[in-house]
């Protein structure tokens, strides 16, 4: 089984629905701690997310005034909707304790850090965001990071080459 059918099984046992993922996020962040926020929206939002269609591209997360924006989410508008729909890269609310708040905005205040949202999804019915506070890599980092995962997935394939042979293990 593949690791993307694990994850899919995994999440669906969770009741999670995830609707998109920033994936360009691990590539240029080291991601130091995740959260998961809640998120306030419109009715055709919510209508357009069930649909499947949402970008993180571009978005990150601001603390301001003691409150948690998201900029940058692109939700496209409702295709059945009237003249209520939404503007599709608005800021929304993320819903978080206080606490919560608090412990990111101090970490978020550290130079070099920032919050980016990993992924969207539902969960048991309700929109969900994954926030992460994250560090942004150099290239040099970039590149380390592609050559480990190419030696390990040259590892990989060689220990289930020597499976498929019936070969001893080194």
């Amino acid at each position: 089984m593949s690791k993307a059918n694990k994850e899919k099984k995994k999440s669906a046992e969770e009741g999670i629905d995830i609707i998109c993922r920033n994936r360009r996020a691990t590539y240029d962040f080291d991601i130091l701690d995740r959260l998961e926020c809640g998120l306030v929206l419109q009715g055709t939002e919510v209508k357009s997310l069930r649909a499947g269609h949402a970008q993180l591209d571009d978005a990150f997360a601001r603390v301001e005034d003691g409150e948690v924006w998201l900029y940058g989410l692109e939700i496209p508008e409702y295709e059945y909707g009237n003249v209520l729909n939404h503007k599709p890269k608005r800021p929304r609310k993320l819903l978080l304790h206080r606490q919560q708040i608090t412990r990111f905005a101090a970490k978020a205040q550290q130079e070099g850090l920032t919050l980016i949202p990993l992924r969207l999804y539902f969960k048991n019915g309700r929109a969900k965001v994954e926030l992460a506070l994250a560090k942004g890599k150099k290239k040099y980092d970039k590149r380390e990071a592609l050559r480990q995962r190419d030696a390990q997935r040259q590892i990989d394939r060689t220990l289930t080459a020597r499976r498929h042979r019936h070969m001893p293990p080194l």
